[in-house]
């Protein structure tokens, strides 16, 4: 296990962790990301990764699928587990080109981003800086008081703590990319949002022909809400259009 030294600064230095069995690769990107003023920690599977996440307060896991041994999607299963005490920790997969079906998986057990291999590592690092920012701030301040209670549907959003209530007043459980999610929603209720756009506003980037993150997410997001999806109530599928959140909303 290879773990940087922490890089002075005035401000927090954000802390990664890197996944991956490829030594190269573990090597190039430690010392690229650390050039670009982020802490790394580098480790070889998902054995490494379980023994160094109690070391550090990460702030981002950089995850290759194609681990030896326990897979990426299995640790990732892992990691969204309450049982692992890092259910909301931002995760960004690296899969590789063409593996569309591992993709679809990890955005439904909860990555926050994916990158295909191979991979450019200034595009790896714009997508952790747009997960960081995601993760420490949501999508827009919500109306002109951002820590203001929000209730819709029953639900309450608390954006001062980014949680999310149900309607029997019991947290849950909710990932960085969900809560952005519900969020944007939020902010847009009963206004038609397309892919596109939701897709510009979380990931600052246009869908691809076959980009079913969004839909993989809205998924995920209405398991949440307990919104069945064919007859979904509260984010409602526009055909042809995109999605729609049904709901009057309510600031506190």
């Amino acid at each position: 296990m290879e773990n940087s030294s922490l890089t002075a600064s005035a401000a927090p230095t954000p802390h990664i962790m890197v996944v991956d069995d490829d030594r190269e690769i573990r090597d190039l990107l430690a010392k690229f990301l650390e050039r670009h003023g982020l802490r790394v920690t580098a480790v070889r599977d998902a054995r490494e990764a379980r023994r160094a996440l109690p070391l550090g307060h990460y702030q981002l896991i950089v995850l290759d699928l194609m681990l030896p041994g326990e897979t990426g999607l299995d640790f990732a299963r892992w990691l969204r587990s309450s049982a692992s005490g890092h259910a909301q920790t931002p995760l960004i997969m690296l899969t590789a080109m063409g593996e569309d079906t591992d993709r679809i998986i990890g955005l439904e057990l909860g990555a926050d981003d994916y990158v295909a291999k191979p991979f450019n590592p200034r595009e790896l690092l714009a997508r952790m800086r747009a997960v960081l920012r995601r993760s420490s701030e949501s999508v827009k301040p919500l109306g002109e008081h951002p820590h203001r209670i929000i209730r819709f549907g029953g639900w309450t959003l608390e954006p001062a703590r980014r949680r999310l209530i149900n309607p029997d007043q019991i947290e849950v459980p909710i990932t960085g990319g969900e809560y952005d999610l519900l969020v944007a929603l939020v902010e847009r209720a009963n206004k038609v949002l397309t892919r596109d756009m939701l897709l510009d506003l979380l990931r600052g980037r246009q869908a691809g022909p076959f980009d079913r993150a969004i839909d993989v997410a809205i998924s995920r997001l209405r398991r949440k809400l307990e919104d069945d999806g064919r007859h979904a109530q509260l984010i409602k599928t526009v055909r042809g259009g995109g999605y729609v959140l049904a709901a009057e909303i309510e600031r506190l």
